[in-house]
C-alpha cells in the first residue's frame, strides 16, 4: 500500500523519500533531502552525488558529516523550492514498530511545522495495527494522534495472484500460473507478506535462471517468512504480556482454528478467564474469530513462528508447566 501511495505522489510530480524505520532514519532522510536539493536550488558545497534517478527520485549520496545543523532548515528550503515549482515532498516510512521514539517525535514535529507554514509536505507510515496503536497511546506526538488511520484487510487469493502475475510480467521475469497461485497462497493475503514474498521470489529468480522455478520460489518464500518473523511477528509477540503470549503458544498447538475452550484448558484456566485473554488479542489484531467458540491467527505464519520459538510447549503463566499437560 505504501508503494501505491508513493506511485500516486510521483504521478503528481512529487519527490518521494521512501524509508524503513531502522536506526539512523533521520540521517538518511536528511541525506536524501540534501541530494534532492542539488537539483532544485542552492546547496552546500562539498557534496557529491553517487547515484541519482529522477521520476521517481531515488537517491544515494556521499557527503561530509554535517555538525551543529538541524535537518529542518534544509528540508524547509527544499520544500519551499518545490512549492514554487508546483510540486512537493512525501516522506514514507515502513515498519514503524521498530522506530526510535525520539526520532518519530522529531519527524512529526518538523512535518507539523512545515504543514503549519502551508508547505507541500506529506508523511505516510505503515505498521501493524497493534504497533500503531501503542505508538499513539504513548503520547509521542499529538500531531500523529490526529492523523488519518486506515486498517488494511487481507486481500483475496485471486487479487494477490492477479497482482503477482502483472508485476512479474512487468519485470520480465516469466512465471507459470501454478507458481502464481502458490505464491498468492503463501502470502495469506497479508499486505506486508505480499510485498516480501513478491520481492524475495523475484530476487531469487533473477539470480538464478531468470524465471520463477520451484527452487527459486521456495527459496524466496522461505526468506520472506524468515523476514516476517524477524520483524513483524517478533515485535508483535514481544509487545504482549506473558499471559497473552501463553494464549498464543497454546493456540499454536493446533494446525488450524483453535477452540477457545480447549485453549483455556491447556492453560489451566476457566473459559471465562481465558476469554479475557482472547478479547485482548482480538483487539490487538493478533487473532481473529473464525466461528462461535473458535479463533485463529490473524497474521500468516504466526503459528510457524511460535512453533519455532524456545517458549513453545512451555507455559509462561506463573507456576505453569507444559501447556499441553
Amino acid at each position: 500500500m505504501l508503494g501505491e501511495v508513493e506511485d500516486e505522489a510521483i504521478s503528481h510530480g512529487w519527490i518521494v523519500v521512501s524509508e524503513t524505520a531502522t536506526p539512523g532514519l533521520i540521517a538518511r532522510i536528511d541525506a536524501a533531502v540534501q541530494t534532492a536539493a542539488l537539483e532544485f536550488g542552492e546547496n552546500p558545497s562539498g557534496r557529491r552525488v553517487t547515484g541519482l534517478t529522477l521520476e521517481p527520485v531515488g537517491i544515494e549520496t556521499t557527503a561530509p558529516e554535517v555538525k551543529d545543523r538541524h535537518w529542518r532548515r534544509p528540508l524547509t528550503e527544499l520544500v519551499a523550492v518545490l512549492d514554487r515549482h508546483g510540486t512537493g515532498l512525501l516522506i514514507s516510512v515502513d515498519e514503524i514498530h521498530a522506530i526510535d521514539r525520539s526520532e518519530l517525535a522529531e519527524i512529526a514535529a518538523v512535518v507539523q511545522h512545515l504543514i503549519r507554514e502551508d508547505l507541500p509536505i506529506g508523511l505516510v507510515m505503515a505498521g501493524l495495527p497493534k504497533a500503531v496503536e501503542d505508538l499513539l497511546n504513548e503520547g509521542v506526538s499529538t500531531f500523529l494522534r490526529r492523523a488519518e488511520r486506515y486498517n488494511l484487510h487481507r486481500a483475496s487469493t485471486q487479487e494477490v495472484a492477479d497482482a503477482f502475475r502483472e508485476t512479474f510480467a512487468d519485470s520480465e521475469v516469466p512465471i507459470s500460473d501454478q507458481h502464481v497461485q502458490e505464491l498468492a497462497e503463501a502470502t495469506g493475503g497479508y499486505p506486508f507478506l505480499i510485498q516480501l514474498v513478491g520481492y524475495h521470489v523475484w530476487s531469487q529468480s533473477k539470480r538464478g535462471d531468470g524465471c520463477v522455478t520451484d527452487e527459486s520460489m521456495q527459496a524466496g518464500i522461505t526468506r520472506a517468512h524468515r523476514r516476517m518473523g524477524a520483524t513483524v511477528l517478533q515485535s508483535a509477540y514481544k509487545s504482549l504480556s506473558d499471559i497473552d503470549q501463553s494464549y498464543l503458544l497454546a493456540m499454536a498447538e493446533d494446525d488450524g482454528p483453535s477452540s477457545t475452550a480447549a485453549v483455556a484448558k491447556r492453560l489451566g484456566v476457566s473459559p471465562v478467564y481465558g476469554g479475557q485473554y482472547r478479547l485482548r488479542l482480538l483487539a490487538a489484531g493478533v487473532i481473529e474469530a473464525t466461528g462461535r467458540g473458535y479463533v485463529d491467527f490473524a497474521v500468516p505464519t504466526f503459528r510457524e513462528f511460535l512453533r519455532n520459538s524456545p517458549a513453545y510447549g512451555v507455559s509462561l503463566l506463573p507456576g505453569g508447566n507444559d501447556s499441553a499437560s
